[in-house]
């Protein structure tokens, strides 16, 4: 009765699961993940992070073909770790929040670098600039969770983040760089 009652519960955990790669990372764990930016500001590193965002990713390393990512953030979340400085950066000059309150990222494809590597393609859009882009990221997988960490390089003027006399690279680089890792849990795939 013992080895039935094993078998049954195999079995269950098999249909539920599937085979290896049957299942799909696709439940963000928001309280898990960050995404962070850094920037030199007259010669200074400086570094700070979006509060507020939402994320929608699909996930399996078997099938890339169906991999899908979509992340938004919200701009008045911006911690630069300074208030005087949050309050200026979400006005006109910089990322004009009232207007584009969220900057957004949908990926349109995903391919593998071999082992743990792979490059997201798709359109950041940020202040009503929208740019092709290729993120790398690496996925860690441990059982039914996974993690994504990945850094992007981006011009801020070729999103006017910056304008007017804000636009001199001298005061703040033109290179920012955005750092994000996003925990997730796996979930049967859908088929």
């Amino acid at each position: 009765m013992q080895r039935t009652i094993k078998y049954l519960l195999t079995a269950a955990l098999l249909m539920h699961f599937g085979v290896a790669g049957a299942v799909e990372y696709r439940r963000v764990q928001a309280n898990e993940s960050t995404v962070m930016f850094r920037y030199t500001q007259m010669g200074v590193a400086m570094e700070g992070k979006f509060n507020r965002f939402t994320s929608q990713l699909a996930f399996d390393p078997d099938r890339l073909d169906k991999a899908r990512a979509s992340i938004e953030i919200d701009i008045g979340s911006i911690d630069t770790g300074v208030d005087e400085a949050n309050e200026e950066v979400v006005g006109k000059q910089w990322f004009h929040a009232q207007t584009f309150p969220t900057a957004s990222f949908v990926s349109s494809g995903m391919k593998s670098l071999g082992g743990n590597r792979y490059e997201a393609s798709g359109k950041l859009g940020i202040k009503g600039r929208t740019r092709d882009v290729v993120v790398p990221v690496t996925f860690t997988e441990a059982g039914a969770r996974g993690q994504f960490d990945g850094v992007l390089n981006i011009k801020r003027l070729d999103y006017a983040i910056g304008e007017g006399v804000w636009s001199d690279v001298g005061t703040v680089a033109d290179e920012i760089q955005i750092k994000f890792r996003f925990v997730v849990t796996a979930a049967p795939n859908k088929k």
